[in-house]
């Protein structure tokens, strides 16, 4: 019984300890289907809480084992609320080179936070649309892959600067 109730008090002791996070203003994860198709796009509508404060941006993806490339190649589009568009075109490192996966995570899914824009001020109001999909391809090869396997989840993040 004594075991029993350790159980639950370290769950709901990891479980405060996780949802204290103070930094963050936007945190939202989509997930994806078997194998990411080149064409799906990956949607997130944001309202930034104001228009003077800059903020963290991050893209999270989780990933399996599955997944048998060293890096990521994203494109990035985001819509401002007035019409303006920046897209981007944006390479992160996935693994070791000895191939083992990067991210944290202590089964066979990792997780990545993977910076995108850092003091950001969402000096327009109304509502910022971010698209995101991939842009892998083999070495050597002009085509991109159809279908990227191993990722499962495609995330957004907004976060406070740290001031200290």
């Amino acid at each position: 019984m004594p075991l029993k109730k350790n159980s639950i008090l370290f769950f709901l002791l990891a479980l405060a300890i996780v949802s204290c996070d103070s930094s963050q203003v936007f945190d939202q994860y989509k997930t994806v289907s078997n194998a990411w198709h080149k064409d799906d796009v990956v949607n997130f509508s944001i309202n930034p809480p104001d228009s003077i404060n800059p903020y963290n941006l991050f893209i999270n993806i989780r990933n399996t084992n599955s997944y048998k490339y060293n890096n990521l190649f994203l494109i990035v589009q985001m819509n401002f609320p007035h019409g303006k568009s920046i897209t981007d075109t944006l390479e992160y490192k996935m693994a070791k080179s000895s191939g083992e996966l990067l991210g944290t995570g202590l089964t066979s899914i990792k997780e990545n936070k993977l910076w995108y824009k850092e003091h950001v001020v969402f000096k327009e109001s109304g509502t910022y649309q971010l698209n995101i999909k991939h842009a892998m391809r083999k070495i050597g090869k002009v085509q991109g892959l159809n279908e990227l396997e191993g990722v499962t989840d495609v995330g957004f993040r907004i976060e406070k600067l740290n001031n200290k």
